[in-house]
């Protein structure tokens, strides 16, 4: 199996790349990083054969106050065009899809904690998703959502967000919810965004989010069988 270069785009300290870290250390993948709160560099397109962009709190409309997400995007884009391997969570699932000319807009609801996802049977039936199940609860933390760029795949809904995902040509991948969370990144997460923890259908309570950590080693495991079907 190809030895594959990882590299990750991290956009703030409290969300990290969690439980795929350790798959690529596992693996013995070579794994590394560009901390944009760090104001580190972005790699040139030889140094990695895939690419991982995270998630954060910020928009992907906030060029004003964040100088390197221009440049993010501009690389985001020239890494799907020389067909490598690319995979986004939350923002970073937003951040592909605008670079494939997708639209992402406020949601009608903000979906935070524990909610319940929907696969759809096509989605069951393509290779990197056959052994997940119909429907699992995941993690959710955003505001903002995406229409699917062009020709791609809607991997799962849930009640509060109908575009949970996408797949385009098998080897783009965007995730709007959290399969890599663990226990710390999940209580880094809620520390920083208690603000934004009101009540609502949609939205659970600190104490809701922190107590449900039965799903984590079930989303983990979900993470890894995506990426080991990534890898092949």
């Amino acid at each position: 199996m190809k030895k594959w270069r990882i590299h990750y785009l991290q956009h703030v300290d409290f969300e990290d790349p969690g439980c795929i870290a350790t798959w690529a250390n596992n693996n013995d993948y070579p794994l590394t990083v560009t901390r944009f709160y760090n104001n580190e560099p972005l790699p040139s397109q030889d140094e990695f054969d895939w690419l991982i962009v995270m998630g954060g709190p910020m928009s992907i409309h906030d060029e004003a106050v964040y100088d390197w997400l221009a440049p993010e995007k501009e690389f985001i884009k020239a890494t799907i065009q020389a067909g490598k391997k690319v995979l986004g969570i939350c923002l970073g699932a937003q951040l592909i899809a605008g670079a494939m000319g997708a639209e992402v807009l406020p949601a009608e609801e903000k979906e935070i904690g524990w909610f319940n996802l929907s696969f759809s049977q096509t989605t069951l039936k393509h290779p990197l998703f056959n052994n997940f199940p119909s429907s699992t609860p995941v993690f959710h933390w955003h505001g903002e959502t995406f229409t699917l760029p062009e020709n791609a795949l809607r991997i799962a809904s849930s009640e509060a967000c109908l575009n949970q995902g996408f797949i385009v040509n098998d080897c783009v991948v965007g995730l709007q919810f959290h399969l890599e969370v663990t226990e710390e990144s999940m209580q880094q997460m809620v520390l920083h965004g208690k603000e934004e923890l009101t009540k609502s259908s949609f939205v659970q309570t600190e104490d809701e989010i922190l107590t449900s950590t039965e799903y984590i080693a079930q989303n983990n495991a979900l993470m890894f069988q995506l990426l080991n079907q990534l890898a092949l």
